[in-house]
C-alpha cells in the first residue's frame, strides 16, 4: 500500500455563481471527502484558506486511489505525488553507500 500527496483544485467552470448554490456544491464535496476518510482512503485533507484549492494524504494502491479521485471528475483536478517513507529513504542511502 502506498502513500500519496494529492494536490486538488476545484475547476473554475464548475464553481456556480449563486452562494447558495456554491454552498450546496460545497457540502457535497465534503460529504464525498467524509465518506473517504472513514474508508480509509484519505487520512488528511485540507483546503488552502481563501482559494478553491487544497490536499490529500491518501493510502492505498494505485488502483484504489485512481478509482476514488475519480468520483470528483469532472469539478476538480489533481497532481499526484507518490511519497517514500523515512524507511524507504533509508534504504535508498543505504543502496548509495554499498
Amino acid at each position: 500500500m502506498g502513500k500519496y500527496l494529492v494536490l486538488w483544485e476545484v475547476v473554475q467552470s464548475t464553481i456556480p455563481i449563486d452562494p447558495k448554490e456554491r454552498g450546496a456544491g460545497w457540502s457535497l464535496l465534503m460529504a464525498l471527502i467524509r465518506q473517504d476518510i472513514k474508508k480509509g482512503l484519505t487520512k488528511d485533507w485540507g483546503v488552502f484558506v481563501g482559494e478553491r484549492n487544497g490536499y490529500a494524504i491518501n493510502e492505498g494502491t494505485e488502483l484504489e486511489v485512481m478509482n476514488g479521485l475519480q468520483q470528483y471528475v469532472p469539478f476538480c483536478t489533481f497532481k499526484v505525488h507518490p511519497v517514500a517513507t523515512p524507511d524507504q529513504a533509508e534504504e535508498m542511502i543505504k543502496a548509495l553507500s554499498g
